[in-house]
């Protein structure tokens, strides 16, 4: 079969031609249709994340959708953080628990572009963030697929109105294109710079951020919150620390929570997972996407590395 292999870590990975995975005890064998190339397999490939080293070779890919006997499903690996393969490559071995069967309809490319990044904003809006029909929700880094993702997802579980920030232009045209009310430039370090735009276009005091940033957006951010409002945090790709000040966090007594999908029990990330691909099916839920076949692997790799990608990059047979 063919399959996508990272020999060296920090270097992009090689298409070869290999023997079929053997199923262990209470695996399952999975026909890959589409794997995406995400930010966590490109960190886990370069042997500097927490989980350390990877054993090489392998084949990398945390998620992916593909057919068992006939039946749609998606599922999970653990390549790069532990030994064994992932989900680039005609065929995946996994464990039969974790593998979530996927409503008729469901677009293959879709679900795998959607996968843990919707999870992601999904629990952390709701299971996390406690969101409640009626508010008002900003979420940061909103050109990224949990930032797009959390902008619809926010809507239909009822906010009233969605702020978007984002980065570049492109990305904010991504989240303005998901569905936000409004979208704020985040091209300044200026704390009270940034809080001012958002106040300017918000309804009011803001009651939930979703952040995948930290840093100053974080901070920023925290200050148009109202009394008892809540940030999320789930990733710090602007910054390891932020300069929120303690004034801020007393005087409004405000709730800093942080989330992972780690945390979550598989039946919990099942049920999130079952509830994006339904919203995608009704077409309320999608992402900015770009189909590669796996020949194409390691361009596309690159492109992801470089941050490059118009959207979520995903691999076909």
């Amino acid at each position: 079969m063919r399959a996508a292999v990272i020999e060296v870590p920090g270097r992009p990975p090689l298409v070869v031609d290999r023997g079929p995975p053997a199923p262990g005890t209470g695996e399952v064998l999975v026909e890959v249709a589409a794997a995406p190339i995400t930010p966590l397999d490109v960190l886990c490939a370069t042997g500097t994340s927490y989980f350390g080293v990877p054993q090489t070779p392998y084949v990398p890919g945390v998620q992916g959708v593909g057919t068992v006997d006939g039946r749609l499903v998606w599922f999970p690996t653990t390549a790069g953080m532990r030994p064994g393969d992932g989900s680039m490559a005609a065929v995946a071995a996994v464990p039969r628990d974790d593998v979530v069967e996927l409503p008729a309809g469901a677009d293959p490319v879709l679900v795998a572009a959607l996968g843990l990044s919707a999870v992601a904003a999904h629990m952390a809006l709701t299971w996390r963030g406690g969101l409640t029909a009626g508010e008002q929700v900003l979420v940061l880094g909103a050109g990224g697929v949990v930032g797009q993702a959390a902008v619809q997802l926010a809507r239909t579980a009822g906010a009233r109105r969605v702020i978007a920030g984002a980065r570049s232009a492109a990305a904010r045209n991504r989240a303005k294109q998901a569905g936000a009310d409004a979208v704020v430039a985040l091209d300044t370090d200026d704390v009270a710079e940034l809080a001012a735009r958002f106040e300017t276009v918000s309804d009011g005091p803001v009651d939930l951020v979703l952040d995948p940033l930290f840093g100053v957006p974080a901070a920023a951010a925290a200050r148009t919150l109202r009394p008892g409002g809540r940030l999320v945090n789930l990733g710090g790709s602007a910054a390891e620390t932020c300069p929120i000040d303690s004034s801020t966090l007393r005087s409004r007594s405000l709730r800093l929570l942080g989330y992972t999908n780690n945390e979550l029990t598989p039946e919990q990330r099942s049920a999130a997972l079952t509830t994006v691909a339904e919203q995608a099916v009704r077409g309320v839920l999608g992402v900015a996407r770009e189909i590669v076949p796996l020949t194409g692997v390691a361009a596309a790799w690159q492109r992801q590395v470089c941050g490059a990608a118009a959207g979520r990059i995903v691999l076909t047979p």
